[in-house]
């Protein structure tokens, strides 16, 4: 299962240390970004095929991110 969220992240060095605490905090989980889309969209991908998409935007909240679901 793959999620993709809209962010408000801007950096490189910001979305590197996103994806270094993703992955520390969900072992199931990919992330990666892709800051040159213009929603700066983070992927998230899970290894055991669930994925709990409100978790993860909590999470991001508290890390001081904005971050949104993109519709399919």
């Amino acid at each position: 299962m793959v999620e993709i969220f809209r962010t408000n992240v801007d950096n490189e060095n910001k979305a590197k240390k996103i994806v270094d605490a993703v992955h520390s905090n969900f072992q199931c989980y990919k992330a990666n970004f892709d800051l040159e889309d213009c929603d700066r969209i983070l992927r998230v991908e899970s290894n055991n095929g669930r994925l709990s998409v409100s978790k993860i935007l909590q999470f991001l909240k508290r890390l001081g991110l904005e971050a949104e679901v993109l519709p399919d």
